[in-house]
């Protein structure tokens, strides 16, 4: 384990040097405008999701900040509105650790909003324990609640099309496998007890979210959905509370985005 740890705070090293002094990665000059457009992002109180979320209110997107801390989430919102002038941003609960949470969500979603233009499916984390269903938390809020969300979302982003879903996956999917056989008998899958079983069942989540992209993109030819998803590169994020080693280079490298997130733009 010792020299795992290691090898891996070089490589985390290596490729801090590399990304500071040689790649120049290419940022978003779109100027789009998204006024009339409703957009749902998944844990928008921080991180990723709240850049997002920022950026969509600055072109003047009705936001959805969908969150379980309610208390972090509210703070977003006003951050969010003092930041850009735009009035429309919500806050909605919505816990994907629970499907019954997802259910709510989505009913007072559909009551509420009668256009659904963009729904990102940003939320994330690596940590142990299970969900209200008894599932894996990995695999139950990283991949198991956004199916949910989308598959209740799908009939209003049809009806409001051209929309888009895009998942947020990462490039850890290459470190990923399924064992399908692990849905039908099992719900411990994305269970795990050290931090590298649990980095391992969080590649597998991510898998999870590329193969439903695929999946639903398939599915959706010939309508006005299209779905996308992503490797955001690095950012500081609370995705992990327990596995700070496997995102160090997360909080290290993405702590600009925090501290300036107006240099950082939505591809």
């Amino acid at each position: 384990m010792l020299l795992l740890l290691l090898f891996g705070a070089l490589s985390v090293g290596g490729y801090f040097l590399l990304h500071m002094t040689v790649l120049k990665l290419p940022r978003c000059k779109s100027a789009a405008k998204l006024h009339g457009k409703t957009a749902v992002v998944t844990g928008a109180n921080t991180g990723i999701g709240k850049t997002t979320a920022m950026d969509l209110a600055r072109r003047g997107a009705k936001v959805i900040l969908a969150c379980r801390d309610r208390r972090r989430a509210e703070a977003a919102v006003q951050e969010i509105i003092q930041e850009t002038g735009n009035q429309q941003v919500i806050f909605m609960q919505l816990d994907l650790a629970s499907l019954q949470s997802v259910r709510s969500f989505a009913d007072n979603f559909l009551k509420s909003e009668s256009r659904l233009d963009l729904l990102i499916n940003n939320a994330g984390l690596i940590a142990d324990g299970k969900t209200e269903d008894g599932f894996g938390m990995i695999f139950g809020i990283n991949h198991l609640g956004h199916f949910l969300l989308t598959v209740l979302l799908l009939d209003r982003l049809k009806a409001s099309g051209p929309s888009r879903v895009v998942n947020v996956s990462s490039s850890g999917y290459k470190l990923g496998k399924l064992d399908f056989n692990c849905l039908t008998t099992h719900r411990d899958l994305a269970l795990g007890s050290s931090y590298v079983q649990l980095f391992q069942k969080y590649c597998h989540s991510k898998l999870c979210n590329i193969l439903f992209t695929y999946e639903l993109a398939k599915r959706l030819q010939g309508s006005d959905v299209t779905c996308y998803s992503l490797h955001p590169g690095q950012w500081s994020t609370y995705t992990s509370d327990v596995c700070n080693f496997c995102h160090l280079h997360d909080r290290y490298l993405g702590s600009q985005c925090q501290e300036n997130p107006k240099m950082f733009k939505v591809h």
